[in-house]
């Protein structure tokens, strides 16, 4: 069998290949159109391809919501660096527009079906995006831990009734300009 660039079986990057249709898939048509075989239709590879890099569609989940928490740090930590004039009201708008912007990988980076302490990379992104908002809160002793929960809570909440059409806007209102108000300003 030739392995030339020309089969449609070669991929530089098969596992990344796989994971941004993956991506794409999830935003469209979320966690339930998420198949490896019909994933490895969308790639053009045979339907055992994605199995040596994703034992199981569970294995797929997991890797689409680390993808989704290291792009959310990332994301954090950018605004973080920015140095804005309140960089928790900058990270907190940060959060509810990733959140907005990813209704699908957010679900999923959250989803009580992947439980971190049965997935290590799972927890270890998950980790890293909530230490960025901890070190933002003053650090990792004391007080900073509850101030950090408390500013998840908000914003999470926040997101998520946003997510759920539970905060109706009225004629007129501004999304941003709401969000802004409940978070606070920069």
């Amino acid at each position: 069998m030739s392995t030339s660039s020309n089969s449609p079986y070669h991929h530089g990057n098969l596992r990344q290949a796989l994971l941004e249709a993956a991506l794409i898939i999830l935003a469209k048509e979320g966690e339930a159109g998420l198949g490896l075989r019909d994933l490895a239709r969308a790639v053009g590879v045979s339907p055992a391809a994605p199995y040596r890099h994703f034992d199981s569609r569970a294995a797929l989940l997991e890797a689409l919501a680390v993808t989704g928490f290291q792009r959310f740090t990332l994301a954090m930590e950018t605004v973080a660096a920015s140095q804005p004039h309140n960089p928790m009201a900058a990270m907190g708008k940060t959060y509810v527009k990733f959140a907005l912007e990813n209704p699908n990988l957010f679900r999923l980076m959250f989803s009580p079906q992947l439980r971190k302490d049965k997935r290590p990379g799972l927890r270890i992104a998950a980790d890293a995006a909530y230490r960025t908002l901890r070190h933002i809160t003053g650090g990792d002793v004391g007080e900073t831990r509850v101030a950090a929960l408390a500013a998840w809570a908000r914003v999470h909440g926040l997101a998520v009734l946003l997510l759920d059409g539970q905060i109706a806007m009225e004629a007129g209102e501004d999304l941003e300009a709401l969000i802004s108000e409940i978070i606070g300003q920069d």
